[in-house]
């Protein structure tokens, strides 16, 4: 459905095309390097990489501010980098080191960064979905025009808080906007097998949310979206569900089997890969050539290069930093 608001920031394809290609060019390659920390024991536990789902974090942080909150899941590295964090101190933090941003003792799944209002990556299936829900609910009652998104995956339409967060948010009108990123898997569980209705975006119109369906793997299209249902909930107007369509190119987590999926299914989904889209569209359109697409590709390299030398030269933290960070004195 067409949500019906006053204008809204659309993406411009000349102006906007560009920087939102070196920035999923960006994580891309970040996101790529996870399961190699991983195999050389330098990541504790494990870690979910988001290749191929740039396209949705990049699209709709082009709508947000600084101010406005975000609440992640266990694979939220690249909303935290869509939201602005530095590459180098979100990777300290994965590799467990002092220069990260929670001190190393967030690692992976819990990354906060509060400067950009990142209100933390979870490791809880569905959680950020309450917190970015409250998140909206105080800028709401401090008159703020701030603006909270949680994002969260089709497993964690079938979490309770979801059904509870739909209903508060549609009957106090909070600005907030619902992102789930549709890969069609829950760990190994496919959609169709785990919900007796597979288009999800009837939960929200069943609480009275306006809800859109989006082509995940198009950063455009999820970025007209987006900037619609942030400019209705900045307006006073409410929530917004977005289901974004895409594909996790690896599997759930660092060392996964991927036994419950084909080559071929995977290999279908990079044929609508959303870096290559763009690029494509970029050189048709003669907005960038050959030669500037090769020097963005070649950028993001050079930055996950530094953010990686930057991280793995920190230093472990102290044990004596175990307690703090743990609370803060808010009087």
């Amino acid at each position: 459905m067409t949500i019906e608001t006053d204008v809204f920031n659309k993406f411009d394809l000349g102006t906007d095309g560009p920087s939102a290609l070196e920035l999923m060019s960006t994580i891309r390659e970040f996101e790529s390097r996870l399961p190699g920390y991983s195999e050389a024991g330098l990541i504790r536990g494990s870690t979910h990489p988001s290749v191929g789902m740039e396209a949705v974090a990049v699209g709709v942080s082009r709508a947000l501010r600084d101010s406005d909150s975000v609440a992640s899941n266990h694979r939220g590295h690249a909303h935290c980098l869509a939201k602005g964090a530095d590459p180098g101190r979100t990777l300290a933090e994965i590799l467990g080191r002092r220069d990260g941003y929670c001190g190393g003792k967030g690692g992976s799944m819990h990354i906060g960064v509060k400067e950009l209002g990142i209100l933390g990556t979870n490791g809880i299936v569905g959680a950020g979905i309450g917190l970015a829900t409250g998140a909206a609910l105080a800028a709401q009652a401090q008159g703020a025009d701030n603006v909270a998104v949680a994002y969260f995956g089709d497993g964690a339409t079938n979490q309770g808080v979801l059904s509870e967060a739909f209903n508060l948010a549609a009957i106090w009108n909070l600005p907030v906007v619902f992102v789930c990123e549709n890969n069609h898997f829950a760990q190994s569980a496919t959609l169709e097998e785990m919900v007796a209705q597979p288009d999800l975006h009837r939960r929200g119109e069943a609480y009275g949310l306006p809800s859109v369906d989006v082509d995940g793997m198009d950063v455009e299209a999820v970025s007209n979206a987006a900037a619609e249902a942030v400019h209705r909930a900045r307006s006073g107007l409410g929530p917004t569900f977005i289901v974004a369509d895409t594909y996790r190119y690896l599997g759930h987590m660092a060392g996964d089997t991927e036994i419950y999926r084909t080559v071929d299914q995977v290999e279908q989904w990079k044929g609508r890969d959303p870096i290559n889209r763009l690029a494509e569209k970029l050189l048709t359109s003669n907005v960038l050539d050959q030669a500037q697409l090769d020097a963005i590709a070649a950028t993001a390299v050079s930055a996950v290069d530094g953010a990686e030398s930057f991280a793995k030269s920190s230093p472990y933290p102290d044990v004596s930093s175990a307690f703090t960070q743990v609370s803060e004195d808010i009087r």
